[in-house]
């Protein structure tokens, strides 16, 4: 297989690319480092006092320190819990290195091919969990830095940082951006898809597709609805309607319900992909001065995120109201439950699994953007929580592909039922795990 090159230039990065190098399936190249070059000739030239490079930080902003550099990254490698899974680890430095190269930080170009070396080689930091609320993966960064020093075991690269690099490396939520461009790509695919099989779903139940016709979306102008629309009316561009005046929801409402999905996925999308091509440090370099900011708070991505898990949940219900119809004879033709004989249970355990899965894709849905935290002696006296929003949609994969199996396994045995053939010998688990496998490709 040909692996892809992604280029890293501050500017393009994509959530797509992210995903592409975090799996291995992408190596990066270096862009232009002109900026990043130009904010560290400034930030030599500073003079008075700069956080946290001659400060302490948080409440101790107003404590003159000498080269706080190495004690801020050990105190603040805490983290807590289990490794974060290897793509995550090799995302994240992905989203670093090209916010680096976007300059602000002030650190030391140098640095730069040693992270495209650290992830073209496949080396992951040792990161935990848990350490971050939406304010600064500082944690995560901080194990980073200590790898990079030698100090934390790992197959890395080493890079001796100076002590006025270390609050300019940690100062992102590079961990963050990358599980949110790791969700959103993901969960791009698996809204395609969901698309692919309510058409078969649609066929099997006989469904109208008066509620797909072009004069219904031009009265309402939503461009996920109409896009949605479009995609189903091309694919059931022969299908053959039982005649009904009117269907459930399921099939009615499914342009507006997935379309707004579509339409919170791009939103997600922008905010991520602006996030990862900006100089978010604190202080900023810029010009020839250090401009002491909020560019670290994740309000942006968080509330995109929670509106992303939200209408998810909208159309994984509406998936769970098709797999019903498909298990009642007035919408098949068929037995109840999809059975192969009266009396058998047939496809009926599906609801159940369906649901299950439905009531952990809530759980996860819960807006995480209604916390908030005062930390540090009441100086930093908010969160965004983007981290634990990021983390919820990366849970939320799951669940939905689930879903979306047990509606394909569903559809597919009424169709080759109606089509005269016998429902397969084997069992509905290794059905849906077919399905699934079949959903993430």
């Amino acid at each position: 297989m040909t692996t892809r090159t992604v280029l890293l230039d501050g500017s393009t990065l994509t959530c797509d690319e992210v995903r592409a190098v975090g799996y291995g399936t992408a190596k990066v190249e270096l862009g232009s480092p002109a900026r990043a070059e130009d904010a560290f000739a400034a930030a030599r030239e500073q003079t008075g006092p700069v956080y946290g490079r001659t400060t302490g930080v948080g409440a101790n902003k107003d404590v003159e320190v000498h080269e706080p550099g190495l004690d801020l990254l050990r105190s603040h490698a805490g983290g807590a819990g289990p490794l974060i899974e290897p793509a995550r680890a090799t995302a994240m430095l992905t989203v670093r290195l090209n916010q680096l190269l976007r300059g602000g930080s002030g650190i030391n170009p140098a640095l730069l091919p040693v992270l495209a070396e650290a992830i073209n080689g496949g080396a992951a930091p040792p990161i935990r969990l848990y350490g971050a609320i939406g304010t600064g993966d500082l944690t995560a960064l901080s194990t980073t830095a200590l790898c990079l020093l030698g100090e934390t075991p790992w197959d890395g690269p080493r890079f001796r940082l100076a002590s006025a690099d270390a609050l300019p490396f940690i100062s992102s939520n590079a961990l963050t951006l990358a599980d949110a461009a790791l969700a959103c790509a993901d969960l791009a695919r698996l809204l395609e898809a969901s698309v692919r099989v309510a058409a078969r779903t649609w066929r099997a139940a006989g469904a109208s597709v008066e509620p797909l016709a072009y004069e219904v979306q031009r009265a309402r102008r939503h461009p996920g609805q109409a896009r949605v629309a479009a995609a189903l009316s091309a694919l059931l561009d022969d299908h053959s309607p039982a005649g009904r005046l009117q269907d459930p929801y399921g099939y009615r409402a499914l342009p507006q319900v997935h379309g707004a999905a579509f339409d919170a996925l791009d939103v997600a999308r922008r905010a991520v992909t602006i996030d990862m091509n900006s100089a978010a440090e604190n202080p900023l370099i810029a010009g020839e001065a250090a401009w002491h900011n909020g560019n670290f708070h994740t309000a942006p991505v968080a509330l995109a995120l929670d509106a992303l898990r939200a209408a998810l949940v909208q159309t994984a219900s509406l998936s769970t109201a098709r797999l019903a119809t498909l298990m009642e004879p007035a919408y098949t033709g068929l037995l109840p439950f999809l059975a192969g004989s009266p009396g058998k249970s047939g496809a009926l355990i599906l609801e159940y699994v369906a649901h299950d899965a439905l009531a952990s894709l809530r759980q996860l849905a819960a807006p995480v953007t209604l916390g908030g935290a005062v930390l540090s002696r009441s100086v930093e006296d908010h969160a965004g929580f983007g981290t634990q929003a990021a983390r919820a949609c990366l849970a939320a994969r799951e669940p939905y592909e689930i879903i979306l199996a047990c509606e394909l396994v569903a559809a597919d045995r009424a169709l080759a039922i109606q089509s005269g053939e016998r429902p397969e010998d084997r069992s509905l688990e290794a059905e849906v795990e077919a399905a699934r496998s079949a959903l993430a490709d």
